[in-house]
């Protein structure tokens, strides 16, 4: 079976430049648990990471440049480029002392956020969109790739099923694009996109729009219009999760740029230690995982959006890896299967040659470590392009009739928790380690239901695991020769 690799192209994680920012490298170490966990056997010199964010002192001196020092924490970045001017008011004092009361929030949320909030900052300032933006996966769904809502919202963005395909998320069996964080950041952007010209150029409004629907939202201002009062978002009659919802995102942005004491930053390095590859055809997991050498649990959890061993037939065939952009380019891996060289001719620049290949610039830098444009007549480049004849499903025997095992259900025990004085639902599902909205269904509560010291929570938590008693080892060989018998047929 020869299948021909199709079209490969690498999402390159490029630096990005905010009004008043500037690129550079960052210079601090990877002191980040979360980046360390995800990519313990990735681990780079300073020269391997992404540029970071550098913001530009505001001292008018002649002829005088003097720059900053880089920026190492990208929540820093994002709190130094929000652009809300946010005024207190009772209804926000409101979602401020929620916050205070959990000053560790963004902390726990983050630790979900870390692999994709470089991307969607980026993507959100390619866009010049408000930086705010990027805290609404933490406002929408505490950052839970899977979570579905009650109203059948799906993933970090909450999308529901025709607000995703219009925008161009698709689901099948085999893939669901709103537990895809990255395709859904495009989608959530594109939507937000539209109601910002819906509604004139009002954020606010927009918001709103995306939490309750561009409808109630018209009527709410149309209203107000009859009426004669105000249409500022505060005075606009809206359902009370969407009065809620708003409050909570400008509270957030308010914390952020206050720099509160009281509410904790999260440290994120200021670089992308993850890249985008496109695969170009049908994939297995398994085989990835051999590739790249990366467990295969892993890149599961940071693609949740397939829902299967394999990528769909129909795509997209698109991963996130734990690993930096020049990583991935220089990888043995990446050379072997999605390269290919090109001999340069008279009269060839980099420029054309990259806009030949559909590639960038940097891209081809990267791939053969050169630091200038300047080409030689007969140098080998190797430039991200497909071997025609390479095969990966050939290569490593993978069926096209693999079988899959579906997971039982995880079994569940009823626990019961003693409200205690202090205590808050953010707390204890935090101390469970449970989805909030799940601790609200089990007990039928809201957000804003006053918890009584005495009275008692229902949680579902999963059943612990009885330990297997030793076995003799004339059984246990036995068992072991069964494990490591051969069987028929191509293995995955």
């Amino acid at each position: 079976m020869n299948n021909i690799i199709s079209t490969v192209c690498l999402c390159c994680i490029s630096a990005f430049i905010l009004v008043g920012c500037k690129l550079t490298t960052p210079t601090s170490n990877d002191t980040d648990a979360v980046l360390s966990a995800l990519a313990t056997e990735n681990k780079t010199q300073l020269s391997d990471k992404q540029p970071a964010l550098v913001l530009q002192p505001n001292i008018e001196t002649p002829n005088v440049a003097i720059p900053a020092p880089p920026e190492t924490n990208l929540w820093q970045v994002i709190a130094d480029n929000l652009a809300f001017d946010v005024v207190p008011t009772p209804r926000l004092h409101k979602r401020i002392d929620w916050y205070l009361a959990q000053p560790t929030y963004l902390v726990q949320v983050n630790k979900r956020a870390a692999p994709y909030l470089f991307h969607i900052i980026q993507r959100i300032s390619q866009r010049n969109m408000p930086m705010e933006l990027a805290l609404l996966p933490f406002v929408e769904s505490d950052f839970r790739p899977t979570v579905i809502s009650a109203q059948q919202a799906v993933g970090v963005w909450q999308l529901v099923d025709a607000t995703a395909y219009h925008f161009g998320v698709t689901s099948d069996p085999w893939y669901d694009g709103r537990k895809d964080v990255l395709a859904a950041t495009d989608a959530a952007l594109n939507y937000l996109s539209y109601l910002h010209k819906r509604f004139n150029g009002n954020w606010l409004h927009a918001i709103a729009a995306y939490n309750s629907g561009e409808g109630r939202v018209k009527k709410a201002i149309e209203r107000n219009k009859k009426l004669g009062i105000s249409t500022h978002f505060w005075h606009l009659t809206l359902p009370k999760e969407t009065s809620e919802y708003v409050p909570k995102l400008l509270a957030l942005s308010y914390l952020l740029q206050k720099n509160h004491p009281k509410f904790t930053l999260p440290n994120v390095v200021n670089y992308a230690y993850t890249t985008q590859l496109d695969v170009g055809q049908q994939f297995d997991f398994g085989l990835l995982s051999s590739l790249v050498n990366i467990p295969k649990q892993q890149i599961h959890q940071l693609n949740p959006g397939y829902l299967r061993h394999q990528s769909s037939p129909q795509g997209p065939h698109k991963v996130l890896l734990p690993m930096t952009e020049k990583q991935l380019l220089q990888s043995r891996f990446f050379k072997r299967h999605f390269s290919q060289t090109y001999t340069v001719k008279k009269g060839d620049t980099l420029y054309g040659i990259a806009k030949r290949f559909n590639t960038k610039i940097n891209t081809i830098k990267l791939l053969n470590n050169k630091s200038s444009s300047l080409l030689g007549i007969g140098e080998v480049l190797i430039l991200n392009k497909a071997q025609k004849t390479d095969s990966l499903l050939v290569s490593y025997e993978i069926s096209p009739y693999l079988v899959e095992k579906k997971r039982p259900k995880p079994a569940t025990i009823e626990h019961y928790h003693i409200i205690k004085t202090g205590d808050s639902l953010w707390d204890i599902s935090q101390l469970y380690d449970v989805a909030l909205k799940d601790l609200l269904t089990w007990n039928s509560l809201k957000t804003h239901s006053i918890l009584n010291p005495g009275k008692t929570l229902v949680l579902h938590l999963p059943k612990p695991q009885q330990a297997t008693k030793p076995q003799k080892a004339k059984q246990y060989l036995s068992e072991l020769e069964q494990l490591v018998k051969p069987e028929n047929g191509p293995k995955p």
